[in-house]
């Protein structure tokens, strides 16, 4: 007799409507962008242009650290590099992390 009954009560209505609840969603998802994607995109398209741009001459650091300079821009995506005198290795154009110094251009 001390125990009464404990009812539900229904909840009043809440202050944020259907489209209202994916408010929070939408600004995680723009934070996300602007934060993580954004910046991510514009450094591949920053990598893919210094690759465009590689030419012989150019000395070059790959992903695994060697450094060398390059002898030959091939056609599928390969590049020849001069790691030591008379010694030469194929590596991927997408494996060059950095550009140490740029040839000029040869004027004709």
């Amino acid at each position: 007799m001390f125990i009464t009954p404990a009812y539900a009560q229904t909840a009043a209505g809440g202050g944020l409507g259907g489209a209202g609840q994916f408010i929070p969603l939408i600004l995680i998802f723009a934070i996300m962008y602007f934060l993580l994607i954004r910046p991510q995109q514009k450094k591949m398209k920053e990598h893919k242009a210094m690759v465009e741009a590689l030419r012989r001459g150019d000395q070059i650091v790959t992903q695994g650290g060697i450094i060398g300079k390059v002898t030959k821009v091939k056609d599928n995506n390969e590049v020849e590099v001069e790691i030591s005198q008379g010694v030469k290795v194929r590596v991927v154009q997408n494996t060059i992390a950095t550009v140490l110094s740029k040839t000029e251009p040869v004027e004709k």
